[in-house]
């Protein structure tokens, strides 16, 4: 009788292998398309830590002094309101008297020649594209749900950034139990690095955009800039977006000063250029300080590539994402010891809060 030869040693480990790889392969595309249908939840709680980052030192400050953890962050949500409260109060009816002195404008100007009136007849353009008031109806009802998922998205992250402040040394302590004991400490102090960059770039943001909003206001009002506080304050929002908002903001002023004269223009071109070589040669190498460890170019391609991929509304979390990656790769990969890299500190100190 013939016997069937039999199966090499390897086969069924070969088999085995073959089977984990597949399955991983497979978990790894669920997961990845489970997040991109997710992304907006997902953008939303990496909103969430950063600002939970970014207000872990005071909490910790505060708790120093004998304050309650959770008072510290209710006070921190308090000085928040506070702020929105004196913006709404004080900046936002100049800022309606600015606006409508510019529709007023567009009306009053339909023939005004050369690139003022270019300028005022686009706005022009605009206005005769806004619906009737008998077409308004579902539109304001659609703005409204949209107003109420934007109400939702700001509470879900302000709650979920209170809770990560209490919650982040736990969840390390959950991720770092799936490791080996020696990889531990690695992992966590990569993540402390991550969160330190991460709360530092915020309150860097914050504070370059209350100086620009300030700076930039003041020398439009002594220059003439028509609508110098609305442009202002759109000045200092588009640092929000890294490289596109600067180069928006110069055409934007640029645009608004032609309206008045070429000087007026010249003027304030010549203060947004004034002000971005004090930011690029001062203050961000004082106060930022290469926050998140990024160059230039890097930035911009971080932020084409989310834009493109994701979509503009996610450009804003362009460089935490991008400093996050770089940060992981160079421990991973160049074996930086996150224990000792270079930690920033804007208004407090960074090292101290973790070690306090």
């Amino acid at each position: 009788m013939l016997r069937s030869s039999p199966e090499p040693e390897g086969a069924p480990s070969t088999a085995r292998k073959a089977l984990v790889a597949t399955s991983v392969a497979i978990g790894v595309i669920v997961l990845a398309l489970a997040l991109w249908k997710l992304r907006v939840i997902v953008a939303l709680l990496f909103v969430a830590m950063t600002i939970a980052a970014a207000m872990r030192p005071g909490v910790d400050w505060l708790a120093r002094h004998r304050v309650p953890r959770s008072v510290a962050v209710l006070l921190h949500y308090l000085v928040l309101i506070g702020l929105v409260a004196l913006f709404l109060s004080f900046v936002v009816p100049r800022l309606v008297t600015e606006v409508q002195a510019a529709l007023d404008a567009a009306h009053s100007h339909p023939g005004v020649q050369g690139v003022k009136g270019d300028v005022l007849d686009a706005i022009q353009r605009r206005l005769a594209h806004l619906p009737k008031a008998d077409k308004l109806l579902h539109p304001a009802l659609t703005a409204g749900l949209e107003a109420v998922k934007v109400l939702v998205g700001i509470f879900f992250t302000l709650a979920t950034a209170a809770y990560w402040v209490f919650e982040r040394d736990r969840f390390i302590d959950f991720v770092t139990g799936f490791f080996a004991r020696p990889k531990r400490k690695k992992i966590r102090d990569t993540w402390q690095l991550v969160d330190l960059k991460l709360g530092a770039f915020v309150r860097g943001q914050l504070l370059l955009i209350s100086a620009v909003g300030t700076v930039v206001s003041t020398a439009f009002f002594i220059i003439g800039e028509p609508y110098w506080l609305l442009l202002g304050i759109v000045v200092a929002l588009l640092e929000i977006v890294p490289v596109i908002g600067p180069l928006a903001a110069l055409l934007l002023a640029i645009g608004a000063g032609l309206t008045v004269s070429w000087h007026t223009a010249a003027f304030a071109a010549g203060a947004l250029l004034l002000v971005r070589v004090l930011q690029d040669y001062i203050v961000n190498p004082r106060v930022l300080g290469g926050v998140v460890g990024l160059s230039p170019l890097l930035v911009l391609i971080a932020v084409s590539v989310v834009g493109v991929v994701l979509g503009p509304f996610y450009v804003l979390i362009a460089v935490p994402l991008a400093s996050l990656i770089v940060t992981v790769m160079d421990v991973g990969v160049r074996g930086v010891e996150p224990a000792e890299a270079e930690v920033p500190a804007v208004i407090f100190s960074a090292k101290e809060t973790e070690t306090g």
